[in-house]
Formats: C-alpha cells, sequence, structure tokens
C-alpha cells in the first residue's frame, strides 16, 4: 500500500507545522516547535492541543431508528473541529505537556510506596492464616475462587496463580533465586508478594474474604474493604496511565473509585454528587494523599503535589485551569 493510500499520509516535520499554523494555531518559534515535534511527536502532543480545537454542537446522539433516546440515555456532545480558537498558541501545549510530565512522576513516587506498603498488609493478613494462603481457594471470597470468570472456563483465583507463576518464574531477583534453591516452591507469601506488580496486588486483594479486606482497609480509615478495593483498582489504572507515559491531567478516568460516606473520610464531599470530579485524575491524586497519611505522614509529597499544582500554565485564555483535572473549589485546603 502506498502512503497516498492511508486517511492520514505521512508528512514532513516542516508539513507537521504547516498544518497546524493553517488551522490557526500561533507559533511563536518555528525552530523550536519543529524541535518538540522531533523528540515528541505530533501525535503525543496532539493530546494536548486538542483542548485547543473549535467545538462544533452541541449534538444529541439519537437511537437506530432515528428517535431521541429516553432522558436518562440521552448523550449530548459537541465535537472537535481542526480549526484552533483564537489565542491558541503551540508553547501552550508544550507547556501543558511538561506539567502532565512531571504530575505523572509525582503520581508514580506516592504508588511506589502505597503499592510496597500493601504488599507488607496483605501478605502479612494472609501469612498469618497460611504462610501460603495465597494457593488455598477456600481462604477467599466465593466469587474470585469458585465463580468461573466470564466464559473462560476457570475462576479468578486460577487466572491469578497463573499471573504469579508467571512473575515468579521470569523474576531475575537474586532472593527468589535464593528461596527457590534453599526451600523450593511455592514460596511464603511475605517472599513471593516482593514480585507482585500493583495489579497482581490489588485483583488478590479484591478476591480476597470480606474480615480480611475489612482489617486492612481499616487501617487507612475506610470500613469496607470492598469500597477500598475499588480505591486499589483505580490506582492500579493510574498507575498503569503513568507507566506508559499517557496523557493524565485531564483524562476520563474509566475505572472510578468507589467512594465511603463523608461521615467516614469527610473530604470526598465535593466529590459526592459530582460525576466530572469523580472522573477526573485529581480525586486519584486525593485518593493517594489519604493512604500517605498512612503508609508515611511525614512525606514531602502532598507539599510537592500542591506545589506543582499551582504551576498549572496560565490558560485562561482558553478557559483551560484545574478543574479541568477535577480539582474542586478550594482544592488547596487538601494538602
Amino acid at each position: 500500500m502506498s502512503r497516498e493510500e492511508f486517511a492520514k499520509p505521512w508528512k514532513s516535520y516542516e508539513e507537521q507545522l504547516d498544518l497546524l499554523i493553517s488551522r490557526g494555531l500561533a507559533v511563536t518559534d518555528r525552530s523550536r516547535a519543529l524541535d518538540y515535534l522531533q523528540r515528541i511527536g505530533y501525535y503525543r502532543l496532539s493530546g494536548y492541543w486538542y483542548p485547543f480545537r473549535e467545538r462544533s454542537g452541541p449534538f444529541m446522539y439519537l437511537d437506530q431508528q432515528g428517535r431521541k433516546p429516553a432522558k436518562k440515555q440521552r448523550k449530548v456532545v459537541t465535537l472537535a473541529l481542526d480549526q484552533f480558537r483564537p489565542g491558541a498558541r503551540f508553547e501552550d501545549a508544550v507547556k501543558l505537556y511538561v506539567f502532565d510530565k512531571k504530575l505523572r512522576l509525582l503520581a508514580m513516587d506516592a504508588l511506589e510506596r502505597i503499592e510496597i506498603a500493601l504488599r507488607v498488609d496483605i501478605s502479612h493478613t494472609l501469612g498469618e492464616i497460611d504462610p501460603v494462603a495465597y494457593l488455598r481457594p477456600e481462604l477467599f471470597h466465593d466469587s474470585f475462587s469458585r465463580d468461573l470468570n466470564n466464559g473462560k472456563g476457570v475462576t479468578r483465583h486460577h487466572e491469578w496463580l497463573g499471573r504469579h507463576a508467571r512473575l515468579i518464574n521470569e523474576s531475575k531477583e537474586e532472593f527468589v533465586r535464593h528461596n527457590k534453591t534453599k526451600y523450593g516452591l511455592p514460596l511464603i507469601i511475605w517472599v513471593a508478594c516482593e514480585v507482585w506488580d500493583f495489579g497482581t496486588m490489588s485483583r488478590l486483594y479484591a478476591g480476597m474474604r470480606e474480615a480480611e479486606q475489612d482489617a486492612i482497609s481499616a487501617k487507612y480509615g475506610v470500613h469496607n474493604g470492598r469500597t477500598f478495593a475499588t480505591w486499589l483498582r483505580s490506582l492500579n489504572y493510574l498507575r498503569n496511565v503513568c507507566a506508559h507515559h499517557s496523557r493524565l491531567w485531564n483524562r476520563n478516568i474509566v475505572d472510578q473509585p468507589k467512594l465511603p460516606s463523608m461521615g467516614e473520610v469527610t473530604w470526598v464531599g465535593p466529590f459526592e454528587d459530582d460525576s466530572h470530579l469523580r472522573a477526573r485524575c485529581y480525586l486519584l491524586l486525593r485518593i493517594a494523599r489519604h493512604l500517605l497519611q498512612v503508609v508515611n505522614p511525614s512525606s514531602s509529597w502532598p507539599e510537592r503535589v500542591k506545589a506543582h499544582l499551582q504551576t498549572f500554565p496560565d490558560l485562561d485564555h482558553l478557559s483551560l485551569n484545574l478543574a479541568g483535572m477535577g480539582a474542586p473549589d478550594g482544592w488547596e485546603h487538601d494538602w
């Protein structure tokens, strides 16, 4: 297939920049803009200038018969046009990109500490019952250990064990080799947990019995372990976004966490009845802040996050601010 046959043919960096300029994106330093396109790439940067584009609509989606759907199912959308809004500049997209990069690094800093602490919580709780408790399906919730998963013919526990075994087999860590050689398999849980990634850890926690879940979540001021399980699942989503260097600041969070009542956790108040705030990354940062108060109460992370959020680029001319990442009014008091 020739390049002419593609819907979006290959363009040189000069052509890419000329296209953006023709659509109304101001470029004050052409050589620097070309350098950014070469180092970061048009497609990655496009996620940051996307909010600068003009919109048409709003439009309402119709059902297959061309009729308006029921009120609760109506979805009103706007469409992004090729043309940029007045005042949009290439350098603004770069500033957003840099802000987002630093935000992801801060998130990963917190997630590393949370992951390590929760490995200990889970392995200590289950290890007290049995040093290889992760092998015993009767020690987990029936939905995890007995119910077949989505027609695959195996349980979630069975799938988890497959993932766990791969992590053990692929590990190059000296402690894994030592324990295999000296004690054989299976590894005791407080050793085995050291090879888990965040997803493996959070899935095992989600499969635990309610009593053990609640015992761990209560340590973090959340009485319902099932709610806490959604926190870990959402933080794993956050970790994956950051690990793959994906855009974070205004991303729609697909895997949203459940929230305890305001009476239990006071800071959730602004998020309870606001679907926009619940669907943005600020809520996940706030959850990380909540957990770090237990994991490392003397950490400077909250101050560093606050200081970084205050560096959000001045994009008032494009009506963009921290509300786009779900920060509620008065967010500074959270940190």
